[in-house]
């Protein structure tokens, strides 16, 4: 509020490094890179990179690409559909933090 003390500091300040979405969100995006250049996409997605809103909550940007990269990326996701990755929507782990040794050989 515009007559609250602020001590000289701002309330909302943190910093990433104490932040676990920060690191949920470096390694989804670490995970969903190596899976990238496995499928010879890695310069596909010139935008993916894991970041922070402002409220600390981990995010991975993909960014704008091709429609021949969106395709490509389509294709793929009906591949692994269609050799059985799916995951059920009340898994326990669907946001716990990805690494790139859990996304081996899944793409």
């Amino acid at each position: 509020m515009p007559h609250e003390p602020t001590d000289g500091r701002d309330a909302a300040a943190w910093s990433p490094l104490e932040s676990e979405g920060w690191y949920a969100a470096r390694n989804a995006t670490t995970a969903l890179r190596d899976a990238l250049v496995r499928a010879g996409l890695e310069k596909d997605f010139p935008y993916l990179r894991a970041d922070l809103n402002a409220f600390g909550h981990g995010l991975v940007e993909l960014g704008r690409v091709s429609p021949d990269t969106a395709e490509r990326l389509a294709e793929l996701l009906r591949l692994a559909l269609a050799g059985g990755f799916r995951r059920d929507r009340d898994d326990e782990h669907e946001h716990a933090p990805a690494t790139s040794e859990e996304h081996k050989g899944r793409i």
